[in-house]
């Protein structure tokens, strides 16, 4: 359903502001807020879940977890608006081209994202999947929503749907927490190890993995320049890689099919049939990459004529979805590292990812297209060489899954939209 809602976005977008030219801001705006929101949040709302399953499979309140992480939350919250706003003429200038609205999009943004993770980190962690599925899909369906309604009274400025989509989040935790589906039981005093167990390492990897995936369509905006004709084509580039991500989402539902079951598994002990269990995902992995890569050279381009009225080869389609392959086989494999208690080898690996696109994009060619391409292609692979030798290490020496291990694996998933 978020696949679905973010390519209606887009085409909801572009036709209301009357072209991808116009259209450009946003799309700037977009992947450097799902670069940054579940880099910094993702994290907290893994080990929120985790800690609050644990308590409540002891039979403890979590009302001083929630209190712990939602003060970990603001921190983290200040501290990088703080960098956002001191660094604010020099992100305008270079990324949004002067556009200050856009900039006060992306800081409303990340501020938004905030509760929202903490409101998915309390549902998940109580048992609450369908208000939990309500935040996650209704943020997509709202913006859609916010986007006709200003294409209707005449609205033709990037600002109002850079804050439609900054403030699209909000909605549904104040659905849901008016519902009383986010309050917890008072317990014992939490001491703050309870919720940064992994935090830093989750944080360091998280960050990375959502740069990382969300890397292509920022360098673009960074390295083209400023005219029509190149502002059209970065757009024409993020339909690509939007395109790309099929695979990504059909991965979340063999998640959803899959992951519940290894996580039963580790819980029991029973680590043969878990390691049978991460064979099958990675043949679903293969195969779904396989498929995806293949489609989008075949039919990539018809598809971005249909529905974007727009122009993409499939060689470039093609790369994008490959690289989109090669990431997926590495946020299995990396989930199952995690499984395995394996979190400080599982940031290395995505931080030896991000600098492998930073020399791939800088010494493979002069093609701004290409070399991004080619960057992302030899990232996502270097991660994936980096978990499957750490996931060879961890199997080796016997590490066992814990229930709180397992839960960061499977909520390890740094991709949104």
């Amino acid at each position: 359903m978020a696949g679905t809602a973010t390519y209606a976005f887009f085409r909801v977008g572009t036709l209301a502001l009357g072209g991808k030219e116009e259209f450009a801001p946003i799309v700037a705006m977009w992947f450097a807020t799902f670069s940054l929101a579940p880099g910094f949040f993702l994290p907290l709302e893994q080990e929120l879940g985790r800690a609050l399953s644990h308590r409540k499979a002891n039979g403890q309140g979590g009302l001083p977890v929630v209190r712990r992480v939602v003060v970990l939350g603001g921190v983290i919250t200040s501290t990088v608006l703080i960098v956002i706003l001191l660094a604010s003429p020099l992100i305008t200038s270079n990324y949004f081209d002067g556009d200050w609205w856009m900039l006060a999009a992306l800081a409303t943004a990340f501020v938004a994202y905030a509760p929202a993770h903490l409101a998915r980190g309390i549902c998940a962690g109580t048992g609450r999947f369908r208000a939990y599925a309500v935040v996650m899909g209704s943020d997509g369906v709202i913006r859609i929503a916010a986007c006709i309604v200003l294409a209707t009274i005449g609205i033709n400025s990037p600002g109002p749907y850079g804050f439609a989509v900054a403030l699209s989040p909000l909605v549904a935790v104040v659905a849901v927490g008016y519902r009383g589906q986010l309050t917890t039981e008072p317990g014992p005093d939490a001491a703050w190890s309870e919720v940064t167990q992994n935090l830093g390492w989750l944080l360091i990897g998280t960050l990375f993995a959502a740069a990382l995936l969300n890397a292509g369509p920022v360098a673009a905006n960074l390295l083209s320049g400023d005219t029509p004709a190149e502002k059209e084509a970065i757009v024409r580039f993020g339909y690509g890689v939007l395109l790309a991500r099929i695979p990504l989402f059909m991965f979340q539902a063999v998640q959803a099919a899959l992951l519940p079951r290894l996580s039963r598994l580790a819980a029991r002990g029973e680590l043969d049939e878990f390691r049978l269990g991460l064979r099958r995902l990675m043949q679903l992995v293969v195969a779904v990459g396989v498929i995806g890569t293949t489609g989008a050279f075949l039919l990539g381009p018809i598809v971005i004529e249909k529905v974007y009225d727009a122009e993409l080869g499939g060689r470039t389609l093609a790369m994008l979805a490959m690289s989109s392959a090669i990431y997926m086989a590495g946020l299995a494999t990396a989930q199952a590292v995690i499984a395995l208690r394996g979190h400080a080898l599982v940031a290395l690996g995505w931080g030896v990812g991000v600098i492998a696109f930073v020399l791939g994009t800088w010494l493979s060619s002069d093609q701004l297209f290409r070399r991004i391409e080619i960057g992302l292609v030899i990232s996502s692979a270097a991660a994936l060489c980096c978990f499957a030798a750490a996931l060879r290490y961890k199997l080796r020496n016997g590490v066992e899954p814990t229930p709180g291990s397992v839960m960061d694996a499977l909520t390890e998933m740094p991709f949104e939209g």
